[in-house]
């Protein structure tokens, strides 16, 4: 008679528990905190492994439900004493237990979480993390008393790539879906989490998420290694070396809820990864929507309507004088996004603003546009997503009075794929700087506005000669605010490793003058 899925992973569990006298599970992902984790951790502990973790480290058990995986296992050398799969994978010596596998669907999450409550069924799902635990805790039914589960290598921050020692030719680039798709499943294990509060399961989370119940170091403390013996690299200087100027802004939006203590944290980390400005908007709740719309209904802590939510998000004078003063302590910069023409005048006779942006949001707005024009010389960012070549001689011939006028190109699809991203046009606004600057008008600066995931494009566009570039940020995630696929997590070292690119990029792009450096030497 055919075992159901739940009896074949009861078995696998009792065969596995018998090997170990501790009451320790680790669930292994491929995040790069992995690499942080000293191998002492591992010893004496059952290890579950998603994809083709055991790279970083043998597993008892490993878990996939795609081929390439199967490919890369078997290539590296099979470091697993079993494979839980879907697939056709094929392993000799080894034992194979096959499940069917459960895609995930945005609109499916609280199927997925019925399924793991309901345990007479066990399939591979596509947060895999959740069929490692549904095996964790037949190790726990069978041992029959609570266990001990560290999940290391969920980071959820698909931008920072995976553990060095999980490199793996055959693993494929994220696409939009699958990163998108990453955020709910780091929403499904906190819910599982929930779900798992007072069972066999004493479950820990190692990382910097909100719900992280330790650092990958103090897992380290735990098994008594100390900081000498899992080295974190140090960033490196380089101060004989001349870099290309590029400024990082960290456009915080309205992600602030018009809450001052969020917003500190918002500035303070941004300016603790290395940014040079943070950015936040401003607009006239009142006007800029229209009288249905601020009346529909709309559910956040802050009312029952969009216009009750949309009026919070707002900073008044007291919020950016907080913002003045903080930045000033800090040594940011700050500047902000005005959509309309009531805000821009409040702003510009209340405060004194260091910056103004114009977003593409509003790049059909000609009427307010001109009027900035015309009223304001300080300088002014205009990103330049939705518009094309005319969009770009209509601002040349209206922007004339400003300071500096910072081009920023940007394509306004959140996410923006790939293909779309057309760095090319950052080459034209900078060999356009050059032609313009010196002619009387304001001097332009060419940069890059990322609606796409990652550092790839905005390094790219620091090579292309952008000397501004500007990526969204959050803080955590909330289930009632706008969602923005592409702000990266200031809970995370997301932004940080942004930084880190584009000043990596930097480097690279270095000087544009030829000449000997000092690492040369002829071979012969």
């Amino acid at each position: 008679m055919m075992k159901s899925s739940a009896e074949a992973i009861a078995h696998l569990a009792a065969s596995t528990a018998q090997k170990y006298s501790s009451d320790t599970i680790v669930i292994l992902g491929k995040g790069p905190s992995a690499d942080q984790v000293h191998s002492r951790v591992f010893k004496d502990a059952v290890v579950i492994g998603v994809n083709d973790a055991e790279r970083i480290h043998p597993t008892d058990i490993t878990i996939f439900y795609e081929d390439w995986v199967g490919e890369s296992v078997a290539e590296d050398g099979l470091r697993s004493a079993a494979y839980v799969t879907s697939t056709s994978f094929h392993a000799p010596d080894r034992k194979v237990v096959r499940l069917p596998f459960r895609p995930l669907s945005n609109d499916a999450e609280d199927q997925v979480l019925l399924r793991f409550q309901d345990r007479s069924e066990v399939a591979i799902e596509e947060a895999m993390f959740l069929t490692a635990l549904e095996i964790a805790r037949a190790i726990a039914d069978h041992r029959d008393r609570t266990q001990t589960v560290y999940m290391v290598g969920f980071d959820f921050t698909p931008d920072a790539g995976q553990a060095r020692a999980a490199a793996s030719q055959y693993s494929p680039e994220l696409s939009s879906r699958r990163r998108a798709g990453m955020e709910l499943q780091e929403y499904i294990l906190q819910n599982a989490l929930y779900t798992l509060e007072d069972t066999n399961l004493d479950v820990r989370h190692v990382g910097t998420r909100d719900f992280s119940d330790l650092t990958p170091e103090l897992l380290n403390e735990r098994y008594h290694v100390s900081v000498a013996e899992s080295p974190l690299p140090e960033p490196v200087d380089y101060p004989d070396v001349e870099l290309p100027a590029v400024e990082i802004t960290a456009e915080i939006t309205t992600n602030h809820f018009g809450d001052l203590d969020r917003l500190e944290k918002l500035v303070r980390a941004a300016h603790a990864a290395g940014a040079d400005w943070v950015k936040v908007q401003k607009r006239d709740v009142n006007t800029f929507y229209t009288s249905e719309q601020l009346k529909s209904p709309y559910k956040s802590p802050y009312g029952s309507t969009f216009g009750d939510y949309r009026r919070q998000l707002e900073l008044g004078k007291e919020g950016f004088q907080f913002l003045d003063q903080l930045t000033q302590d800090l040594g940011i910069g700050w500047f902000v996004s005005v959509l309309d023409q009531p805000s821009f005048e409040w702003m510009t006779s209340e405060l004194d603003v260091p910056m103004v942006k114009l977003p593409s949001t509003i790049s059909e707005k000609k009427e307010y546009l001109e009027f900035v024009a015309q009223n304001y010389s300080g300088s002014l960012v205009v990103s330049t997503g939705m518009t094309d070549q005319a969009y770009e001689q209509w601002l040349l011939k209206t922007f004339t009075r400003q300071d500096r006028l910072y081009l920023l190109h940007c394509n306004s699809a959140y996410p923006t794929p790939d293909e779309h991203t057309n760095i090319g046009v950052v080459r034209h606004y900078a060999h356009l700087a050059q032609e313009q600057n010196g002619h009387g008008g304001p001097r332009i600066i060419p940069g890059y506005s990322s609606h796409d995931y990652g550092w790839m494009a905005s390094a790219l566009a620091v090579a292309a000669g952008a000397q501004m570039v500007e990526k969204h940020v959050k803080l955590g995630h909330t289930e009632w605010a706008h969602f923005d696929a592409v702000a990266v997590d200031l809970t995370t070292e997301a932004f940080t490793e942004y930084v880190d690119a584009i000043r990596q990029a930097q480097l690279h792009v270095g000087s544009s003058q030829k000449k000997i450096t000092a690492s040369e030497h002829h071979k012969y």
